[in-house]
């Protein structure tokens, strides 16, 4: 089972302090110390007198970076039978975590459960009163390995799956709160899966352009939804979805 998620942002090394800064605004959380044996991780920490969890990590990063996902489990080594079982490759194996792609590309890594035990953070106001949340994960995948990395995020979760308006898309969410959910992405090309992270809004366009201030551009509008690049140059969407819903 899986205890908890956390969606974790690496991003290159060269600008990691502008994106951390960015994201510990945009989701109201303040910044842990650094730690790692290159001083490369801190956690987005809410207020703790919301009693909330975290739900996202950074780690700087050589190259580009992107998006990979931390599931916290009861035991590793049974876990990461589990998920070799589905598909999974085992990348590194290490005393306290193991690292894995999914049958698609995607990393993620095994980590021990019991360090989050509280519900998620609440949606975040901004200054004209907008509210946004970063409560999704979207896994972009190949239209080739779709139907397979579907199978496999559905098995290794067991979480409730859903299907989307948009026939391309679909959604796995834990019936306990988690600070993340998944959005699985059907891409028309055939790559290797990827990820990107997603905040909820009350109003699109009313977030992004908070978010420009902050050093974000816009990449795409679309109707429900903005593409948009972080200080880093990561994708992220902001989503005309209900931010407050499931806390």
């Amino acid at each position: 089972m899986i205890r908890w998620i956390w969606a974790f942002l690496d991003r290159p090394a060269q600008r990691f302090d502008d994106c951390a800064k960015f994201w510990s605004t945009v989701t109201g959380t303040e910044l842990s110390a650094r730690r790692g044996e290159h001083d490369e991780f801190r956690t987005l920490l809410p207020d703790p007198a919301l009693f909330a969890a975290a739900g996202v990590k950074m780690q700087a990063v050589t190259g580009l970076g992107g998006v990979h996902l931390d599931l916290d489990v009861d035991h590793i080594p049974t876990a990461v039978r589990t998920a070799l079982d589905l598909g999974a490759d085992l990348v590194a194996n290490h005393p306290d975590y193991a690292v894995l792609r999914s049958p698609g590309g995607q990393t993620f890594c095994l980590t021990p459960s019991g360090r989050a035990t509280s519900t998620p953070a609440p949606a975040v106001t901004a200054p004209d009163g907008t509210l946004s949340r970063l409560d999704q994960v979207c896994l972009d995948i190949g239209r080739t390995d779709h139907a397979a990395e579907t199978d496999f995020w559905k098995s290794l979760t067991g979480w409730n799956f859903q299907q989307g308006r948009r026939p391309e898309f679909a959604r796995l969410r834990a019936d306990e709160p988690r600070p993340i959910q998944l959005l699985l992405q059907r891409l028309d090309d055939d790559r290797t899966t990827s990820a990107h992270v997603d905040l909820s809004s009350s109003d699109i366009e009313a977030t992004a352009a908070w978010h420009e201030t902050l050093g974000a551009t816009v990449v795409e509008r679309h109707e429900h939804w903005i593409v948009m690049n972080d200080p880093g140059d990561a994708v992220y969407c902001i989503t005309a979805r209900d931010p407050n819903n499931g806390v």
